[in-house]
């Protein structure tokens, strides 16, 4: 019966692999491009998002140079017990 079933999966598979290509073709090489181009696009700013920002450079009196992760809203540094703050790196 298992055998079956699967010869007639592959029955299905096959009638409707025509059909898929059909839909496909419709949909004109501009079209695919700018669905493409729009997904890309998409995936271009979650990487830019996923990149933690930092605020300008500031320059000390004794030469020191202090760059400063922005934080956001909800990103606050926890304290625990002993009120010593805990950073995430």
């Amino acid at each position: 019966m298992n055998k079956g079933l699967s010869v007639i999966g592959l029955g299905l598979f096959l009638t409707a692999a025509p059909v898929l290509s059909l839909q496909a073709q419709e949909k004109g090489a501009d079209e695919l491009a700018a669905e493409g181009l729009g997904k890309l696009m998409d995936a271009l700013g979650l990487f830019i998002d996923s990149i933690p920002q930092y605020e300008a450079p500031e320059v000390l009196e004794n030469g020191d140079i202090i760059i400063r992760r922005k934080q956001e809203k909800d990103d606050a540094p926890k304290k625990d017990e002993g009120g010593v703050e805990k950073t995430a790196t």
